[in-house]
């Protein structure tokens, strides 16, 4: 009987400690039990949330920075993010002059940045260098066949002429390559355009820079002569390189015209 006395002395101590501080029906005990309780229930699940449960979650401290895979191969590329756990997905594929199909062109996250396993890597991936297959332009203008070079993604190389009675004046006789031809896109294509009727004029070429011997033939074969030559000191060129042309480049000429010319020497 006293050890029952004495436990109910010991919760009437507990229960006097609590009823003296918070009173019953007192405002502090309402507060106490409406919003304290309550609060320090919320205190301790936030600590165990945040120091326990979250870091499990969100694996912390197992980050690790992001390789660089621009410039392999894609089946390099997820050999290697199959070994860090990550995955991949292709957002895009676009033709690159320059990169074979397959290369991985850029990535996001970017190199460098920290993941964690189990990230999803995005590759822009290479289709190869991109061909354009060469349109018709016979029977166009040199503008039109220009744009509609521009138009394919191709672009205009040189011009040369041709001498014909029955076709149109300064119109697109064919191209070359020829059209049909499947060539890199940004490709050169030269064309060959009807001067007119064959006459006794031709066109000067341009041979300032190449050797005297070099634009000599070059002038003979546009049926010109070479007139006089003048030599000057330049120590910037090599001997026997023309630094000038009487005639500029594309001029109409006579044919057996005589175009002087200008030429390095060191002496």
């Amino acid at each position: 009987m006293n050890i029952q006395a004495s436990r109910l002395n010991k919760n009437r101590s507990r229960n006097s400690f609590y009823s003296n501080l918070f009173p019953a029906g007192s405002t502090a005990r309402k507060i106490m039990s409406f919003g304290g309780i309550p609060f320090v229930v919320l205190l301790i699940l936030y600590f165990i949330i945040n120091s326990i449960v979250m870091p499990v979650i969100t694996r912390h401290g197992e980050e690790f920075a992001l390789p660089d895979f621009q410039d392999q191969r894609l089946t390099e590329a997820q050999l290697g993010i199959k070994d860090l756990n990550l995955a991949f997905e292709i957002s895009s594929e676009e033709y690159s002059p320059g990169k074979e199909k397959g290369i991985v062109l850029n990535q996001f996250p970017i190199a460098g940045t920290n993941v964690k396993e189990g990230r999803v890597v995005k590759f822009v991936v290479s289709l190869g260098q991109k061909n354009i297959i060469i349109p018709d332009l016979s029977g166009l203008s040199v503008r039109q066949a220009m744009l509609n070079l521009e138009t394919a993604g191709l672009v205009l190389g040189e011009i040369a002429w041709a001498f014909s009675d029955t076709l149109p004046e300064k119109v697109v006789v064919f191209s070359y390559p020829n059209q049909g031809v499947e060539i890199p896109m940004g490709t050169t294509v030269n064309l060959m355009v009807n001067r007119g009727r064959a006459s006794n004029f031709t066109f000067m070429p341009k041979v300032v820079g190449m050797t005297l011997d070099e634009a000599t033939a070059l002038i003979e074969d546009k049926v010109l002569k070479v007139g006089i030559v003048t030599y000057r000191i330049d120590e910037n060129y090599l001997p026997e390189t023309v630094l000038e042309q009487s005639e500029s480049e594309g001029t109409e000429l006579d044919i057996r015209t005589e175009i002087d010319l200008v030429v390095s020497t060191t002496e």
